[in-house]
């Protein structure tokens, strides 16, 4: 995936195709009624029209909070007015440079091009008369080599892989959304430009840049941030991360929620994910207010719009010029589509199962509807009997084999949690498409690899993937991020050599990759991948290269783009760098890398 056409560093991620939204336009009622009918009949029925079209709620996020008075009706109306108008002047605009072009191409160039041509017929024109085939099927190679599938099995391991760094250089330099260390930025950045990286992650943090009032944002660091990186021509993937971070592995660096948020939740605290026994979990908000207005007014889903759309607007210059060429969307705890079942915190140790984490008000309120809806109102509840977060399956009634979660309610029960987590999704996704248009957008799927060779996959399970042995949980959450031409990004666990101490966790972490690769790609996704944790050794580069460029995939998928997380810095100084170097010269096609 090389930036074609510009003097830089290859481009990291794939481009995706550009979904543009529909206007948000006012809905036209039809005439309800035929012609043969009577005039009285004619009047009533414009009376219900009009009334039906008085009660209909405009729809989007764009209305006002007031749009019951005249006034601000008829100024709705107008600006709709003018933005159609707009519109219209942009597409004519747009017709006649087409019109001209084509008329050029076929004045001076004798380029047959049909009445109506589209832009794949002046591609296609082009390419031929640069002396390159074009097969109907729109496959294209020049002439002298044979098509692309009869060589892809010549050079399958000379793909280029774009390989990204997480350096993390953000924690340590950027304080209240100012950059503190520009210079030592900059020697960072130099280290990583010499071992021929094609980008770097940049995670920015709801916790800071919205940190104190709603709605008023500081990316003022950022900026100054991203202006550094242009200078040593690396791409930018950003991380919306709307999660708190803080932990073991964190060096010491805690980022909260927003303070404004933090004290809501003083008031209410059934706006934080709460498992069984009432224990909030403050790392990221309950997907059961995402449609509630709990926010100061604003439900969960318009927080996270807006801040996607204040992030895209205040550095639209640096998505023009390419260097922003991704955005991950965090969907969850640790920015994993996840619930965050697995909480440090609150006691968990791996391998346990955790615990199902539904039991805040709006969640409970949202169980209950689905089962009356179902008609077995007494199911709205959680299971009473799935341990708790340590426990193992075999020590619960709920998780063992030929356990409640294959009864009729457990059933019933793990579909509801699952969809939980796919109309979150569906639901940020919608407006992050929205929001950033041409743009790729990313998802992070985590590995959830304990217990997978159990019956039940209870921290599967938990975690929101209902994925029992005798059922797929993975392609009904890939249809829906393929609605929204995302790419997933699959988190890449250590290979099962060293769990062998750890046998009895049941753990399989190949089997559950492959699964979740082959979902995707059937599902037609672009796949790229993460390491879960720092490797040291050429044995695990070697993996990752193997399933980043598998050689025996009969249809020959490979991933898009490879981020690298290094160790945190305090640690970096043990980094063997030379291993670093020959797993990206893999990536980009340089080395042989055989399993010799």
């Amino acid at each position: 995936m090389n930036n074609a056409g510009k003097n830089t560093t290859p481009t990291t991620f794939n481009r995706i195709e550009s979904q543009q939204s529909p206007q948000n336009l006012t809905p036209q009622i039809p005439n309800p009624y035929p012609n043969n009918f009577s005039q009285s009949n004619s009047h009533h029925y414009q009376l219900i029209s009009q009334q039906q079209q008085n009660n209909r709620r405009p729809r989007g996020f764009a209305v006002a909070p007031n749009n019951s008075s005249a006034s601000g009706d008829g100024k709705g109306r107008r600006e709709r007015e003018k933005e159609k108008e707009r519109t219209k002047l942009r597409e004519r605009h747009r017709r006649a440079i087409t019109s001209r072009m084509l008329s050029g191409l076929r004045q001076y160039g004798s380029f047959p091009l049909p009445a109506r041509a589209d832009m794949n017929d002046v591609l296609a024109a082009l390419a031929r008369e640069a002396g390159w085939i074009v097969e109907p099927d729109g496959t294209t190679y020049r002439a002298t080599a044979p098509p692309p599938q009869m060589i892809w099995k010549q050079k399958v391991r000379n793909i280029r892989v774009p390989a990204i760094l997480n350096q993390l250089i953000l924690w340590r330099h950027i304080s209240y959304c100012q950059l503190l260390d520009p210079e030592g930025i900059r020697q960072e950045l130099k280290h990583l430009t010499s071992l021929n990286v094609d980008g770097v992650v940049v995670d920015c943090w709801w916790g800071i840049v919205e940190g104190w009032n709603p709605q008023k944002y500081m990316w003022l660091g950022y900026r100054e941030l991203f202006t550094i990186i242009r200078e040593f021509q690396l791409k930018v993937l950003v991380v919306l991360a709307f999660h708190e971070y803080g932990g073991s592995d964190s060096g010491n660096v805690f980022i909260p929620l927003p303070h404004w948020v933090l004290e809501i939740g003083k008031d209410n605290q059934e706006i934080f994910f709460t498992d069984r026994e009432g224990r909030r979990n403050t790392k990221c908000l309950s997907w059961g207010i995402d449609k509630e207005r709990v926010l100061r007014g604003r439900t969960g889903i318009e927080v996270y719009f807006d801040f996607m759309r204040s992030f895209r607007s205040e550095f639209d210059d640096m998505f023009c010029e390419g260097l922003i060429t991704a955005v991950e969307i965090g969907l969850g705890a640790s920015g994993d589509l996840k619930y965050p079942s697995f909480p440090e915190r609150l006691g968990w140790r791996y391998p346990g199962i955790g615990e199902f984490q539904c039991y805040d008000r709006y969640m409970q309120q949202n169980l209950r509807k689905a089962a009356n809806l179902r008609g077995h109102s007494f199911w709205a509840r959680g299971p009473d009997n799935a341990g708790n977060y340590n426990s193992k399956p075999s020590e619960t009634v709920f998780f063992r084999e030929r356990g409640d979660y294959d009864s009729y309610f457990g059933r019933f029960f793990l579909h509801w949690y699952a969809q939980m987590l796919i109309d979150h999704a569906d639901n940020v996704l919608s407006l992050a498409r929205l929001t950033f248009e041409e743009t790729q957008i990313v998802v992070k799927i985590p590995a959830v690899y304990w217990w997978y060779k159990t019956p039940s996959h209870a921290a599967e399970l938990t975690a929101g993937f209902y994925n029992p042995t005798n059922r797929d949980g993975y392609s009904p959450v890939f249809d829906v991020l393929r609605k929204h031409s995302v790419t997933v990004k699959l988190v890449c666990p250590r290979s099962h050599v060293h769990f062998r101490d750890n046998d009895e966790s049941f753990a399989d972490p190949e089997g559950l990759s492959w699964q979740i690769l082959s979902a995707a790609w059937d599902c037609g996704l672009v796949v790229a991948g993460q390491n879960a944790d720092p490797c040291f050794d050429r044995e695990e580069h070697l993996r990752m290269i193997e399933t980043s460029k598998p050689r025996d995939d009969p249809d020959d998928h490979h991933f898009s783009f490879f981020q690298y997380q290094l160790p945190p810095p305090y640690v970096q100084r043990e980094y063997c760098f030379s291993e670093l170097d020959y797993f990206i010269k893999c990536m980009h096609g340089e080395n042989a890398c055989h399993d010799s």
